[in-house]
């Protein structure tokens, strides 16, 4: 599988590290029977999911990957939060 990174183009995914599934979090007051359910009970849909994965091997990047889990076919790459995107283009010119 190739991810294309916003910043350093198309890489193989050895250069990227899995950091789980895109997830809406608890809030930090919720009852613990809440984040038992967030941390140790997750869905694993089959089909197109939502994930994160770090460019470790590149630039750093966190991204947000849209990828089908059975075929492997990436639907779409983007930094997972916009206002750093932003951040870092300035810094790369």
């Amino acid at each position: 599988m190739r991810l294309a990174c916003p910043f350093c183009g198309l890489r193989d995914e050895g250069e990227f590290a899995y950091e789980g599934p895109v997830m809406d979090w608890p809030a930090l007051d919720a009852r613990p029977a809440k984040w038992v359910d967030a941390v140790y009970l997750r869905d694993q849909p089959r089909g197109e999911t939502r994930e994160l994965w770090r460019h470790h091997l590149g630039c750093g990047s966190l991204l947000e990957v849209v990828r089908n889990n059975v075929t492997h076919e990436v639907a779409s790459v983007g930094h997972a939060d916009p206002a750093e995107t932003r951040a870092l283009k300035v810094r790369v010119r």
